[in-house]
Order: structure tokens, then C-alpha cells, then sequence
């Protein structure tokens, strides 16, 4: 089964998905902040396209990124080691809104530029250890709207939420153990995005995190 979920505006929404805890907030940023915010990470972060080993083969990364957070944040993946950026004051201002969102701390963020709708993230779930067992992760979407997939990993069931400008999705408890998550490629032509993922590092040495091209 597979269901287009929420298209109407209600403040926070709940994601009717089993094994999992996770909540929509349309209208998380007002419209002026949206705007202002998108402008300021699309000009301000150190954006860049990483390339990373896939089976043996150097492919790039099919969207920009850019990783900030506390100094001992390190990620490394698929041969790629990403030392944290320090935190800008936009940034930090938002990690700061989405910590009270969401009741948790976060001390890194992942930020993806999605330049158009050839750029996508493959199925994935954040599920490493150094997240902890049950991560919470705060998901704030700035541009264009774009479709957030989840597959269950054992049932196969999926949903689908439409990521709106200025929305957040909190997913937490059970999410990352039982679903995966994706953006896909469109055919439609699509404008700029902006997405930041929030999280908490646990172990801070040799942290290892796998492709999620």
C-alpha cells in the first residue's frame, strides 16, 4: 500500500506509519523567514560536490553538501571524511528552533542543496550506531517543495509527504530501525532546495556512515 499524506494545513500532523514516530509541520518557518533563510544558506554555506566510492568506482554525489556542527562532529563515509564547519549564525538559529520542535539537541547538520530534479537522495535510513538507537532527526525544508518516500524495511509499505518551504519532519523512537527514507529524480522541471537534517553525534572517533547516494 502506498498513500500521498497531508495535503491539507493542519499545524503538526502525525504520520499514521507502523513502527515508526513521525510528524509534519507544514508551516514551521512564517513565509519571510523561509525566504530570508533559504537566501542566506544558498549564498553563505561552503557548498561542494563530494565524490565517493560505490563498489569500487569514484562517482559524485548527485547534489551539494555541506557539513557543519560542533568541532569533534566528524563524519566519514564511503572514503569521505567530513570535518564540521563552524556554525553560522543562521544555522545556529535554526538548530535552536528545531531543538525546541522536536524536545532534543542536536550538535551537527547536514545540508543538501538540490539544484534541480535531477539532483535526489537514494534510499537510506540513518541508522548508525553512533546515532544512538533511537535517533531523533529534524528535517527542515527551505525551496522548492519536493516528495519524501518512506519504504518499510520488512513490509515494503509505503508513504509519501510532500516537503513544503518552511515545513520541518521530526522522525524519532522506532523510524530509522524500520524505514527507509529517499527523494528521488523527476522529470518535471524543479527549482532550488535547501534541506537541513539535524542530529546528535554519539561517538565522536572513526565515525563511519554509509553511502546514501
Amino acid at each position: 500500500m502506498q498513500s500521498d499524506l497531508f495535503d491539507n494545513d493542519s499545524p503538526v500532523l502525525s504520520l499514521p506509519m507502523q513502527d515508526a514516530c513521525v510528524e509534519y509541520i507544514p508551516r514551521f518557518l512564517g513565509g519571510e523567514l523561509a525566504d530570508s533563510s533559504l537566501q542566506t544558506l544558498v549564498s553563505e554555506l561552503a557548498w561542494r560536490q563530494d565524490h565517493i566510492k560505490m563498489f569500487g568506482k569514484t562517482v559524485k554525489i548527485p547534489r551539494l553538501q555541506a557539513w557543519y556542527g560542533d568541532k569533534e562532529a566528524i563524519y566519514t563515509y564511503s572514503g569521505l571524511t567530513m570535518k564540521p564547519l563552524a556554525w553560522t549564525p543562521c544555522l545556529l538559529e535554526l538548530k535552536q528552533m528545531c531543538e525546541q520542535a522536536a524536545s532534543a539537541k542536536f550538535n551537527g547538520v547536514l545540508a543538501n542543496l538540490y539544484r534541480n530534479e535531477q539532483d535526489s537522495m537514494g534510499w537510506h535510513a540513518d541508522d548508525e550506531p553512533e546515532l544512538g538507537e533511537r535517533p531523533v532527526i529534524a528535517s527542515l525544508t527551505l525551496g522548492e517543495a519536493r516528495d519524501f518516500d518512506f519504504k518499510h524495511k520488512i513490509t515494503g509499505e509505503k508513504h509519501r509527504v510532500r516537503l513544503a518551504h518552511g515545513s520541518l519532519l521530526i522522525m524519532s523512537e522506532e523510524t530509522q530501525k524500520y524505514w527507509f527514507h529517499a527523494i528521488s529524480k523527476r522529470t518535471k522541471t524543479l527549482g532550488l532546495r535547501v534541506n537541513l537534517t539535524f542530529r546528535f553525534i554519539h561517538q565522536l572517533e572513526n565515525t563511519v556512515i554509509r553511502s546514501h547516494l
